[in-house]
């Protein structure tokens, strides 16, 4: 069986590229991780990766300064090195340019921590318990160029329990993202 071949963009701790690294050692997942890429050199989930036997990859953002663009070129350049079909954004803390995306147009995919279209963005556990949510979870959606926009692939919900805390709903939103991000992945490629 011929497999898809993967890169996984991360930041920081790399716990969903972790996942999908998982899932890619199972015979019959349709994908393989190819490049686990951080714009941060010092990211834990690049140590994890190479411990797990996939090439890594850190191309700092800082030396670009607010050439986000040229940074992009570079990431660019060195997922087609690796014969990367598809890219995964893992905890990638940045958002990009309609270069990169259109780039990889229906070929890139993100996981987002809330039921979107509900709280795009950053602090989405908090937004969902000041709201009063009765449930929260994740999403996985194709990369445009609005944040958290793109069309949603798949989606896991978790409840919000009496009493829950922003970090208390965020690690069981977490264990859903491990769960959903792999599948999410795996009928992409196949479809």
């Amino acid at each position: 069986m011929s497999r898809a071949r993967v890169a996984v963009l991360i930041s920081g701790r790399g716990s969903n590229m972790t996942a999908l690294v998982e899932a890619a050692r199972a015979p019959d997942c349709p994908f393989e991780v190819v490049l686990v890429l951080s714009n941060k050199p010092d990211a834990e989930g690049l140590q994890l990766a190479s411990d797990a036997g996939v090439p890594t990859l850190a191309i700092d953002h800082r030396p670009f300064g607010a050439d986000r663009e040229a940074h992009e070129r570079a990431l660019d350049a060195a997922l087609r090195d690796a014969g990367a079909e598809y890219v995964a954004l893992a905890g990638y803390m940045r958002v990009l340019t309609p270069f990169l995306v259109e780039a990889w147009a229906g070929r890139m995919i993100n996981i987002h921590p809330s039921l979107l279209p509900k709280y795009p963005g950053l602090d989405t556990h908090r937004r969902a318990i000041d709201a009063g949510d009765a449930e929260a979870g994740c999403s996985v959606h194709l990369v445009t160029t609005g944040v958290d926009e793109g069309p949603i692939l798949d989606q896991a919900r978790v409840p919000v329990l009496a009493g829950d805390t922003p970090e208390a709903l965020a690690a069981r939103v977490l264990e859903a993202e491990h769960r959903l991000y792999p599948m999410a992945l795996a009928r992409l490629v196949v479809r």
